[in-house]
């Protein structure tokens, strides 16, 4: 091909690209609605057209992103030689990581790794919020004790070193909570107008805002000894709720965003023309459902904060697998109230699979610093969820990505 011949591709694809609003660098505002919880009737030609080729990829798309999803899980769950030590490194910056992952994904629709061709895209961009994991993570240090590099990558850093595990997870917990409610439930409103990069930006900035307050206001560390946290430069906001109980609450309103806004693509409320209205009732709906499934499980249940985090992690890592790495196939054959049905039972049964093997698992290693639960929670929300999310949202499924006309 002569470089005039590339030149007229590669300049035909871009201006495709620029008139479909994909150059994630320009300053065009997002859709109104993100395509994930828009009804199949409103979607553009485009996007409906492009997730019918997506499940009609499946259930091999999906098998042969397991594999890679896997190779990504293994790598987090044991990269540093051991469960145990992968979950006091590791652990807190995949969790640090997710916001930043779901803003390219969600928000830049992989930019800048979108200006470069597959394998390339998923590359660069994972390489950037590798860097990302660990500024986040140093900042998180820096907001809940003082910073420590120490404590950021070494599993044992000393026992006055400020430790990230477990002590920075309720504010990565409610930075991530923040972001899928600001980027999901809300539709992405009032910042979508600003065009994608400034938007994005601007939410992973408001994500910060609200949780770091969220987490001044609730929480206390009243279960850790004062001679610890004063050895550890551990601060203690002195709100009204344990740390473990506001991370396991957090959880559990996961739980629901991820089925309400993912598994079901934003029924019932999706259905609501107006949008104040379907905003209300959808943050209404997740939050009031998620306090709901917290008490239940907290109370006659009798669970205790680490192991409602454990169940519910399971479950949002269930509701990536099912409605994520595979489309919903193969209820999304279907007609909606039987694919609902099917949905939620793939999913149950997914999380009960997960909840099982994670945990057996983890019951046959030695914990000293940490539970079980907490790996299982870790494992199934930060790692899996990590792993997902950079395969299907950033990686953009490569290399079994379906042929795209």
């Amino acid at each position: 091909m002569t470089g005039a011949a590339r030149g007229r591709t590669t300049g035909a694809a871009g201006g495709r690209a620029r008139a479909a609003g994909l150059v994630c660098g320009s300053a065009a505002p997002l859709p109104r609605r993100p395509s994930l919880t828009t009804p199949a009737h409103l979607l553009p030609a485009h996007a409906a057209a492009r997730r019918r080729r997506q499940l009609a990829a499946q259930p091999w798309s999906g098998l042969g992103g397991a594999l890679l999803t896997a190779a990504v899980f293994f790598a987090l769950a044991l990269g540093t030689g051991s469960a145990a030590t992968s979950l006091l490194v590791l652990g807190p910056l995949a969790t640090f990581a997710l916001p930043a992952v779901a803003m390219m994904a969600f928000w830049w629709h992989d930019w800048p790794g979108s200006r470069l061709s597959t394998p390339w895209t998923g590359l660069l961009d994972t390489v950037l919020l590798a860097a990302a994991a660990v500024v986040l993570t140093i900042a998180g240090q820096a907001v809940v004790e003082r910073s420590d590099l120490r404590g950021v990558f070494q599993a044992e850093p000393g026992p006055a070193a400020a430790a990230t595990f477990p002590a920075t997870l309720p504010l990565a917990a409610a930075l991530f909570t923040a972001m899928l409610q600001l980027t999901l439930v809300c539709e992405r409103w009032p910042l979508a107008g600003m065009g994608r990069l400034s938007s994005g930006a601007a939410a992973l900035a408001l994500t910060w805002a609200i949780g770091t307050g969220a987490y001044l206001l609730l929480v206390n560390h009243g279960a850790v000894p004062a001679a610890e946290r004063a050895a550890a430069g551990l601060r203690d906001p002195g709100g009204p709720v344990p740390a473990a109980d506001f991370g396991a609450a957090l959880a559990a309103v996961g739980v629901w965003q991820g089925v309400f806004f993912i598994a079901l693509r934003g029924w019932p409320v999706n259905a609501v023309a107006r949008r104040g209205p379907r905003l209300l009732a959808g943050n209404a709906l997740v939050i009031a459902a998620g306090a709901v499934t917290y008490l239940l499980l907290r109370e006659p249940a009798g669970l205790r904060p680490a192991a409602i985090s454990a169940a519910c992690g399971c479950v949002i890592g269930a509701v990536l697998v099912v409605a994520v790495l595979f489309e919903g196939w193969p209820a999304a054959r279907l007609r909606p109230l039987p694919c609902r049905v099917l949905t939620l039972a793939l999913i149950a049964l997914v999380a009960f699979v997960l909840h099982r093997a994670l945990g057996a698992y983890a019951g046959g290693r030695h914990w000293t610093r940490a539970t079980a639960d907490d790996w299982v929670t870790t494992a199934a929300l930060s790692f899996l969820g990590t792993a997902i999310v950079l395969h299907v949202g950033v990686g953009l499924r490569w290399p079994f990505a379906p042929k795209d006309p």
